[in-house]
């Protein structure tokens, strides 16, 4: 089967069907927020290079889309890892047309995914002692600074879903504990326990103020996800950490302490509101020093019973 692709200079370009329209719409509507955004990217970028080529989306085969790969790596400078994460998307989007009955069959069936590995080193890692620093930064600073990241540190909270924190979402139980009840990403919500160390800090944000955002910027105004990236940066640089770090790490080093602590992955998992455990691993960074390496509990087992 020979699949043709057309200059990439050529002028002409193929408009995408209204069933394609339908597609991409029906697709994106079961999403939300920044998982929406970033999801409609994809497509839009796809849908574009289906234009140049003149090719209708539905009518895509699996050499298309490995080209297209190439055209995410090798012309847009996409990392491998970064186009692997948009052909997932297409992947997706293909399936849900699938199920929609829209197309016959799924075109990412064995479509070669571009390869990459992860270097564990360049991911941004906190450790509890530095989580600790950036607490103490944050509290010099205002107690909605605090407050923002002792949610995002303790709770595990995502940057956006701890900018959305009300204080009608605090609630007590008939067990005497205050209950957050967190809407996280994809508009679910769950139910997460205040333990005392952060109830005290949320007191402090709080006030005398019985309803609207818990975390509030210097003009009464809700924080938002830039606002909020902006805090974390000025707090880490206060707190002296490496300048790599982001609101995100918190997340990591959340994670990477409870499993560190002994709690099993899977609690971890559910922690983290992780669909795949998969996902949870991935976040969780052990240091390992030389004396820990597994080459020696392998070689006292093995040389003892030579």
């Amino acid at each position: 089967m020979e699949i043709a692709v057309s200059d990439t200079t050529a002028p002409t370009r193929t408009q995408p069907s209204p069933l394609a329209e339908i597609a991409r719409t029906g697709f994106l509507d079961r999403y939300t927020a920044g998982t929406r955004r970033l999801y409609e990217l994809d497509l839009r970028l796809f849908f574009a290079w289906c234009a140049e080529q003149q090719l209708d989306p539905l009518d895509a085969r699996r050499p298309h889309l490995e080209a297209f790969g190439r055209h995410l790596t090798i012309e847009r400078g996409n990392s491998p890892r970064s186009a692997c994460r948009r052909l997932q998307t297409i992947r997706s989007f293909y399936r849900l047309a699938v199920v929609d009955e829209l197309i016959d069959r799924d075109p990412t069936m064995l479509m070669r995914m571009p390869r990459w590995h992860v270097d564990r080193s360049t991911i941004a890692y906190l450790t509890p002692a530095q989580v600790g620093q950036l607490l103490h930064a944050a509290e010099t600073m205002s107690p909605a600074h605090h407050a923002l990241i002792a949610l995002m540190a303790m709770l595990g909270l995502r940057v956006s879903e701890a900018c959305a924190v009300q204080i009608e979402d605090l609630t007590e139980d008939t067990l005497g504990y205050v209950v957050l009840t967190a809407t996280r990403k994809g508009g679910k919500t769950s139910r997460m326990p205040i333990p005392v160390p952060l109830l005290r800090i949320l007191r402090r944000a709080i006030g005398d103020r019985t309803t609207g955002p818990v975390i509030l910027t210097r003009t009464g105004r809700q924080q938002n996800r830039r606002g909020a990236y902006d805090w974390f940066k000025r707090a880490a640089t206060r707190a002296g950490l490496p300048d790599n770090v982001h609101p995100h790490t918190l997340r990591h080093a959340a994670i990477s302490a409870l499993v560190n602590a002994g709690v099993p992955m899977h609690e971890a998992q559910e922690f983290a509101d992780h669909s795949d455990i998969r996902t949870t691993a991935h976040y969780y960074h052990r240091p390992l020093t030389l004396d820990q390496h597994g080459a020696h509990v392998t070689a006292r087992l093995f040389a003892a019973a030579a």
